[in-house]
């Protein structure tokens, strides 16, 4: 049956079990990636085994969505590919260092200063200007880290570098993967799974200086036993990893792109919350509602960007539609929910863009009433 034609019950059904597995996921992963480097203090593992899953897992999806094959400029390798998988990498690196460090909870806190992050680097890159809704909604968001930074009792200032590092790094592949998408039109799952094994280039040397090393040196690896185990996480890890951004393309398949922010900023605080009961991280009040504050600052500066695309929906599209390289950019929705991909579709630029924690979920609108350049953070 169709999307336009199923009773709105049953596609309200579709979407909360879809959003509940979502959570469930992402808020699972989160707890098994905190798990595995409380016993297993080796965040490039934990990263390798997460660019391998899109290495291993999307092929197999390419193939099945019909995602065309395209091929790339040499240049585009030297200046655009390997420096966004150097990105990549890094940024994966970063945020798994960071939550050794620190609570599940604060690390997520941290990763809501994208916006900001976001705001900054258009400014100076893009000269883009904002307007005054969208500079006032990053006060709560700023208000609310440094209130969770104040009040977090287990601070660590190494887990805090690298959560903004990341943060910071995920914000730089926003602005350049654009070109790229832009210059190509390649498909972003295509881009995404070049950008996956080039990505492996940088990690497996890495990996062999920085954990493997040290597994020779200091015999971790005499004990079968509790490495069994830790492999196991460490593939239930991956799988999460991938799967919780497949759910969310899913989600924004079927819901409007405000809709997609509202509820990515609740399966945000399903993971702070979840991982605050399942881990028991001690924390205060006083945290809790910097973690809070700042979350509804981001919902606040998505409502902003919205409102100020919608003004803007009879312009041309500006360099305001910022999208990173994993962006799912859904140029055609069918009626019953699939989705095409015609390569080089001149449609493909008309994008309502999402920005989430690893993936980035791009699409156009459903309805005329969406067919502006929209930019959310979450």
């Amino acid at each position: 049956m169709a999307a336009a034609d199923r009773p709105p019950v049953r596609e309200g059904i579709r979407i909360v079990f879809l959003c509940m597995g979502w959570y469930t996921v992402s808020s699972g992963g989160n707890i098994v990636n905190k798990i595995i480097l409380n016993g297993f203090p080796y965040p490039v593992t934990v990263s390798l085994f997460h660019i391998i899953s899109i290495v291993v897992f999307l092929p197999p999806l390419l193939r099945a969505w019909g995602v065309p094959k395209s091929e790339l400029p040499s240049k585009y390798y030297q200046w655009y590919i390997l420096p966004l998988a150097f990105g990549k990498y890094f940024a994966s690196v970063s945020a798994h260092f960071s939550i050794w460090k620190v609570p599940v909870s604060y690390a997520h806190t941290v990763k809501a200063t994208m916006p900001i992050w976001v705001v900054l680097l258009s400014r100076i890159i893009m000269k883009e200007k904002q307007t005054t809704k969208v500079y006032v909604s990053l006060i709560p968001i700023i208000g609310g880290v440094l209130l969770a930074t104040a009040t977090e009792l287990s601070f660590d200032v190494s887990g805090l570098i690298s959560a903004l590092a990341a943060t910071l790094c995920f914000s730089l592949q926003n602005i350049f993967s654009k070109k790229v998408l832009r210059d190509t039109r390649i498909h972003h799952l295509r881009l995404l799974n070049i950008l996956g094994f080039n990505a492996v280039i940088f990690m497996v040397p890495t990996w062999v200086l920085v954990d493997l090393s040290v597994f020779l040196v200091n015999g971790d690896l005499a004990d079968v036993s509790e490495w069994t185990g830790t492999f196991v996480l460490l593939l239930i890890s991956g799988f999460c990893n991938f799967a919780q951004n497949v759910i969310a393309f899913s989600v924004l398949n079927i819901v409007s792109p405000l809709s997609y922010a509202v509820a990515n900023a609740t399966k945000r605080i399903m993971v702070i919350s979840i991982s605050l009961l399942m881990l028991r991280n001690p924390v205060t009040l006083t945290n809790v509602m910097g973690m809070m504050t700042a979350i509804v600052g981001v919902f606040l500066y998505n409502k902003a960007k919205y409102d100020a695309n919608k003004e803007k929906k009879k312009l041309p599209s500006t360099h305001q539609d910022l999208v990173s390289f994993d962006n799912p950019v859904l140029e055609k929705l069918q009626a019953n929910g699939s989705v095409p991909f015609p390569h080089g579709s001149e449609q493909q630029h008309k994008w309502n863009n999402v920005l989430t924690d690893h993936f980035q979920y791009s699409r156009q609108a459903y309805t005329s009433k969406y067919n502006s350049n929209h930019q959310y953070v979450v």
